[in-house]
């Protein structure tokens, strides 16, 4: 459907996006920062996966944020997405990928850095076409690959 907008198919839900801008400068509305942001692969998949995460999770738009930024001393990061439960604690980190960057151990290693700070019990990391959740098992410091994502009841009731 938005494949001839030279946007891939992904491997999520269809969903209807507000769409703006000019062919040279496209815009997505961000429903979570309630404003057009530029139109990057990055973003197609951030849109479709938050997408996904309210329809069929069931997770609050309240709990969502996007764009969140972290500080480490003078060093600046941004978590794409967190989710934050009712006492508005983190409690899952999202890294979003463009579909045709490959998932790889440096994902997984910036994904960890953000982490450091938020301490969540999940880390999700997505292409559009490929996804990984984990479980922190923070007793023994592992990451536990689980096969579905999490409902926000689920994910809360840590």
């Amino acid at each position: 459907m938005y494949a001839k907008k030279g946007f891939p198919d992904l491997n999520l839900p269809v969903c209807e996006l507000r769409l703006a801008g000019t062919a040279e400068h496209p815009t997505v509305f961000d429903q979570l920062r309630n404003r057009y942001v530029a139109l990057t692969p990055e973003e197609w998949v951030r849109q479709h996966f938050v997408n996904y995460l309210i329809a069929v999770k069931s997770y609050p738009i309240t709990r969502l944020a996007n764009e969140i930024l972290l500080r480490v001393g003078d060093k600046t990061l941004r978590a794409d997405s967190v989710v934050y439960d009712a006492d508005l604690q983190p409690k899952m980190i999202v890294e979003y990928k463009a579909p045709t960057v490959k998932i790889t151990q440096k994902t997984f290693d910036q994904i960890s850095a953000y982490n450091t700070l938020l301490h969540v019990d999940y880390l999700v990391v997505s292409n559009g076409l490929t996804h990984f959740c984990c479980q922190i098992n923070h007793a023994d410091n592992q990451l536990i690959f689980i096969d579905e994502l999490p409902d926000y009841q689920t994910l809360t009731k840590q």
